[in-house]
């Protein structure tokens, strides 16, 4: 069986696992404090087209995202989400267990809009009653959506340019960002990220890593104290070393481009098997997440040999998603092909 339900289901790239076990009988020192983060920051910074960020590591995407949205915000704040939002749907409360309230906006195909983000803001601005309501301080996206899909430049810029109109902060959930950045048609890049974010993560447990997110605060207003809000959060691993030197071999010789950039590439053409077949998507995504539409009889036909995750009906037929990623074999590639081919 090959498994295409997720981009997380491998252990680490072969690079990382060497780092570890040339490094194994080595000594350092504890929680973030040590040469490798150090190094891992600095080759993080090559890309950003700035040295003034603070980057901190972290294990896990929602564990950075209560952490980074309770850190920034004010008790009587909330932040500004998509419906498909990750903290919306996927994280089991956790930014409202910090305290705050997610206003929810319905998104188009996963994406906020700069219009919708201005008529929220909008909306507490002349509300009249201030002190009775929450006030959206925050705006929440991911980059590339959950459903796979891209901001462009020019969206971004958009985005950006309400929240600062209104005084909101702008972050990006880049759990998958090596699959965002690696897409054909991205016009983005890490430098245009810090530019017109105040804070962002570049994930690493779904593009090579075995665990680790990079955090990066660009905007000196969150930047204090951040530590203390990890620690307070559960987020300050004590080996904090092991989550740099990751992110070191990945950010070394641009590993972390060339092997999601690859699962792109397999994505499409997987992408490409599905329309030759005259099967239809639920979405249009340019990245390694495939959402497509499949009969009850092509659905269990593909499932004898491989895994891929249900998502929900559509009419008569299954919306499902197929996930290539860093680890994608191209035999398994072509396999997958074959078979959607004899549907």
């Amino acid at each position: 069986m090959s498994r295409w339900n997720n981009d997380y289901n491998h252990g680490a790239h072969p690079a990382v696992l060497e780092a570890f076990i040339k490094t194994n009988q080595e000594s350092y020192g504890g929680y973030g404090l040590d040469e490798w983060c150090e190094r891992a920051a600095e080759k993080i910074k090559t890309h950003l087209g700035s040295t003034d960020a603070d980057i901190h590591f972290m294990v896990g995407g929602t564990q950075v995202n209560y952490t980074v949205i309770a850190a920034a915000l004010r008790p009587y704040q909330g932040v500004i989400s998509a419906d498909s939002g990750h903290i919306h749907v996927h994280e089991t409360g956790a930014v409202e267990h910090t305290g705050h309230k997610i206003h929810v906006v319905k998104g188009e195909n996963g994406k906020l809009s700069a219009a919708s983000v201005e008529a929220e803001a909008e909306n507490y601005r002349t509300s009249g009653v201030k002190e009775h309501i929450t006030q959206p301080k925050m705006v929440y996206i991911s980059f590339p959506t959950e459903y796979g899909t891209l901001y462009s430049k020019k969206e971004l810029e958009e985005i950006s340019a309400v929240c600062r109109k209104y005084g909101l902060y702008l972050m990006i959930d880049g759990a998958r960002m090596g699959y965002g950045l690696g897409a054909k048609v991205n016009d983005l890049k890490l430098s245009d990220l810090a530019a017109l974010a105040d804070v962002f993560y570049i994930g690493g447990t779904k593009c090579g890593a075995m665990m680790g997110e990079a955090v990066v605060i660009t905007n000196n207003e969150l930047k204090d104290n951040f530590r203390s809000y990890m620690k307070q959060n559960g987020g300050m691993l004590a080996k904090g070393w092991t989550l740099g030197l990751q992110f070191y071999t990945l950010f070394e010789n641009d590993l972390y481009f060339e092997i999601t950039g690859r699962a792109d590439k397999y994505a499409m053409e997987i992408r490409e098997a599905f329309e030759k077949k005259g099967i239809d998507f639920y979405i249009d995504s340019p990245t390694n997440q495939q959402f497509v539409l499949l009969s009850e009889e092509q659905m269990r036909k593909l499932e004898k040999k491989h895994i891929f995750e249900y998502q929900f009906p559509e009419g008569d037929r299954h919306c499902v998603r197929f996930c290539t990623s860093w680890s994608t074999k191209p035999e398994d590639v072509e396999e997958l092909k074959a078979d959607i081919l004899a549907l």
